[in-house]
């Protein structure tokens, strides 16, 4: 349980600062580098996955080599390379 409370306390305590660098950035002349560095970090680590786990614990996760079997069955052509018939193709 204290773990869980110092978890939201980190994510709610870097949300404020995050915010008062957007905001500070936004509306005031004297914002720096600091600040910018804050909002572009926090907004790069909004882009990373959050609920990670391995891939054969995932719900739904999609079998080893089953993209690898699916390309071959698409490679793999059931129409007939040769002609059908013995008379050839007229262009017109």
């Amino acid at each position: 349980m204290a773990g869980r409370i110092a978890r939201w306390g980190a994510a709610l305590a870097l949300g404020a600062l995050w915010w008062w660098a957007v905001l500070r950035l936004a509306l005031t002349p004297h914002a720096g580098a600091l600040e910018g560095a804050v909002a572009a970090g926090g907004w790069g680590l909004s882009l990373l996955p959050v609920h990670c786990m391995p891939k054969a614990r995932a719900a739904g996760a999609i079998g080893q080599g089953r993209w690898r079997d699916a390309w071959r069955v698409s490679l793999a052509t059931t129409a007939s390379p040769h002609p059908r018939s013995d008379g050839g193709s007229d262009p017109s």
